[in-house]
């Protein structure tokens, strides 16, 4: 089975940027839809933006379009989400997961991003 991990996560001021990565492994996510969550405490957890396997397709979260980009190498087995002009709002545990049988099956432990000056 995939596993999934996150990294690139940090503090950054508003307007800044951060790029994470969602590294695979144990089998390779070529075929697969992946996708980013977030998550602040006592909320549930939120979709940011996904992406098809041949990366023809993305689709974004409103309060993040045009300000993130999600995008992926399947030579690498990786996902990326590049993040720009950062608000405070965007403060959270983000998270990665692949579609296993239509459904976002297998996540990373999440990797924290902080939106302050």
């Amino acid at each position: 089975q995939v596993t999934l991990v996150e990294s690139g996560g940090g503090l950054v001021q508003p307007g800044g940027s951060l790029n994470l990565s969602c590294a695979a492994s144990g089998g390779t996510i070529k075929d697969s839809a992946m996708a980013w969550f977030r998550q602040v405490p006592g909320k549930e957890r939120e979709f940011v933006a996904n992406i098809v396997w041949n990366s023809y397709a993305k689709n974004y979260a409103s309060d993040v379009k045009d300000r993130f980009t999600i995008c992926r190498n399947n030579t690498k087995n990786t996902m990326y989400l590049q993040m720009t002009d950062l608000k405070p709002e965007d403060t959270a545990v983000y998270y990665c997961a692949i579609s296993v049988e239509r459904v976002w099956g297998r996540w990373g432990p999440g990797t924290q991003v902080i939106v302050s000056s």
